[in-house]
């Protein structure tokens, strides 16, 4: 199965507009983003699991990245409220599962041998350092290799026009977020390719999560 598995192409989607597709395990359900591959594939998804629903213990052979964007998701090292940043390196297993219900923005078969330590960022607590420009803050997510970020955007905030090497991966979290193609609404995904250019901006203010540098395959 292939789903926006082309590199080259700029995608933007907003999942709130994306049907629910069932996974293996009964309660859980996907709306897919970009995929390679059939059940175990290198892939970016919208994961909703239904209150009591669980998945069975499984292999993260090339690890995972994790977003609760609402609920409560569990796994046996603990419980992680919405805005919780997880990181299982390659070679990491567990068996993931929600009491109460929750929905994640999670990425598959992605990581490499510089992702080593599980990592887990709690970004309600977490620190933001002042971005490039005034009413820009961030967030590091991953801290091992070429990381994940959380941007913060104040109104009316404007960003310079820059070219994205190797690519970049937008997920707006919270807010609007807009460049010269267009307005994001909380819920939006963008994959932008390799040296594209724009000019990003938010009138109205938004949390958007950002990669970069990983789309040159």
């Amino acid at each position: 199965m292939n789903i926006n598995a082309d590199y080259s192409q700029r995608v933007v989607i907003n999942h709130h507009e994306l049907p629910w597709i069932a996974s293996p395990e009964s309660g859980v359900e996907r709306r897919m983003l970009e995929r390679q591959g059939d059940e175990v594939a290198k892939a970016t998804s919208i994961v909703r699991y239904k209150p009591g629903s669980k998945f069975q213990a499984h292999l993260h052979e090339l690890g995972e990245e994790i977003f609760v964007l609402d609920g409560t998701f569990s796994d046996e090292a603990g419980h992680y409220c919405a805005g919780t940043y997880i990181m299982n390196p390659p070679g990491s297993s567990h068996a993931p599962f929600s009491e109460s219900g929750c929905v994640l923005f999670v990425k598959l078969r992605h990581l490499g041998s510089d992702q080593l330590e599980r990592e887990v960022i709690d970004t309600h607590a977490a620190t933001w350092h002042q971005g490039m420009v005034s009413g820009l803050t961030v967030m590091p997510l991953m801290q091992q290799g070429s990381g994940s970020t959380l941007v913060r955007w104040a109104p009316q905030t404007y960003f310079n026009p820059h070219r994205h090497y190797g690519g970049e991966e937008i997920f707006v979290v919270d807010g609007v977020f807009e460049d010269e193609h267009g307005r994001y609404p909380a819920g939006s995904w963008i994959r932008s390719p390799h040296m594209s250019l724009h000019k990003p901006f938010s009138k109205e203010g938004c949390i958007i999560f950002v990669k970069t540098g990983h789309l040159l395959d």
